[in-house]
């Protein structure tokens, strides 16, 4: 079950990065321009949120057993339409029942890590996001170096289908079924659940909705702010920022159960913010790679950190938690990335890439809001575990 978890995560980090290392060819065989990329993403995107809020009402009602496997089906299903698609149109829409499928596959996983590791969440969930980062950094360059070779752009399309579609025949082999940890008491001494968000998810939430667009934001467009610089030396530097989010989440499931997962991603928010608006402003263009790589380190326990602090605080709402984390962390790489465009166009790359640096340090101070109203009150109120936000 936990290899099955990280090899979903590896296929949903790997196919995310799919289309934008292939998109010259793609471009060229369907005669798009730019612009019907970017709706593309949109596309993506947009069934993205809507898998992961669906598949987080449906999980605590059908059960991992029925949906996990559905939606690994349909990532498998969306890739392989890709590999076939005779236009453009069948293009977008095999991409969008893989975004569907990516939504509920990503919101499945970390609900069932946050109840088969209830003890020990902050670790793995720096696990499994490691492999998200561990695929989306070699699909870049395991594709180039095919496609290099005259390799058809649909090939790693129909393989990767191959792939989720085994790991779709698998799930639906086991018993997803894992027992949820008893529910805590809250600040009003009633169990979290309802019609109402709690305001300490709701402050987590904004938290991954700045985090993931000042990742997605620095990622999407370095190598556009690096143009002075040679284009292998600007994808140099893209690439070592996915390998210090890699080595920050290697970091983190080695470490991370010592600290309170909260405090770790509010102090790597800080961090984060800090090390890329430095790297926006520093002259030399040396410097400014070597800051947005230690930037990579600093944002990788960013995310599995916030979803680790959310299930330590309603464990027994796992599936809905980790639904509403992963749509508003979707949101954000839906309105900040394509905005920088504008940004770029209106008073420079710079002030966006800035930006990003301060989403980041409004990640943190949403972080701390969210623990200082998550903090237990009164005599009452049960001593935290070790390992708690």
């Amino acid at each position: 079950m936990t290899a099955l978890g990280y090899a979903s995560f590896a296929l949903v980090g790997w196919g995310a990065l799919l289309v934008p290392s292939l998109v010259p060819a793609i471009e060229r065989d369907f005669a798009q321009p730019d612009a019907g990329v970017g709706v593309l993403y949109l596309v993506t995107a947009l069934l993205f949120v809507i898998g992961s809020l669906a598949s987080g009402y449906l999980l605590e009602r059908l059960g991992r057993g029925l949906v996990l496997p559905v939606a690994a089906f349909a990532m498998a299903a969306g890739l392989g339409l890709q590999s076939i698609a005779p236009s453009w149109a069948v293009f977008v829409a095999g991409a969008a029942i893989g975004g569907l499928g990516s939504g509920a596959v990503e919101v499945g996983m970390s609900g069932l890590f946050l109840d088969r590791f209830h003890e020990d969440r902050g670790r793995a969930l720096s696990r499994l996001h490691l492999c998200f980062s561990l695929g989306a950094l070699a699909a870049p360059l395991a594709v180039g170096a095919l496609v290099g070779v005259g390799v058809t752009w649909r090939i790693p399309f129909a393989v990767t289908g191959a792939i989720a579609l085994a790991v779709c025949l698998r799930l639906a082999t086991l018993d997803l079924g894992v027992r949820h940890v008893a529910t805590p008491v809250t600040t009003s001494g009633r169990v979290p659940g309802g019609r109402r968000v709690p305001l300490p998810l709701i402050f987590l939430a904004l938290a991954i909705t700045c985090y993931v667009a000042s990742e997605n934001g620095v990622s999407s467009w370095l190598v556009r702010f690096l143009d002075a610089a040679p284009l292998g030396v600007a994808t140099l530097a893209l690439s070592l920022f996915w390998a210090g989010l890699a080595v920050g989440r290697l970091v983190a499931s080695r470490v991370a159960n010592r600290f309170a997962p909260i405090a770790v991603a509010a102090a790597c928010g800080l961090t984060t913010g800090v090390l890329l608006v430095t790297a926006v402003v520093v002259p030399w263009i040396a410097l400014s790679i070597a800051l947005f790589a230690v930037a990579g380190v600093a944002c990788g326990p960013i995310y599995p950190m916030i979803v680790a602090s959310a299930g330590a605080l309603y464990p027994a709402r796992a599936n809905a938690v980790s639904g509403i984390l992963t749509a508003a962390a979707v949101a954000g790489s839906v309105v900040y990335p394509p905005a920088m465009g504008f940004i770029s166009n209106g008073v420079g790359l710079g002030v966006g890439m800035a930006g990003a640096g301060l989403l980041a340090i409004v990640c943190a101070g949403a972080l701390v809001v969210a623990r200082l109203l998550a903090r237990p009150t009164g005599s009452s109120a049960p001593a935290p575990a070790s390992n708690r936000g």
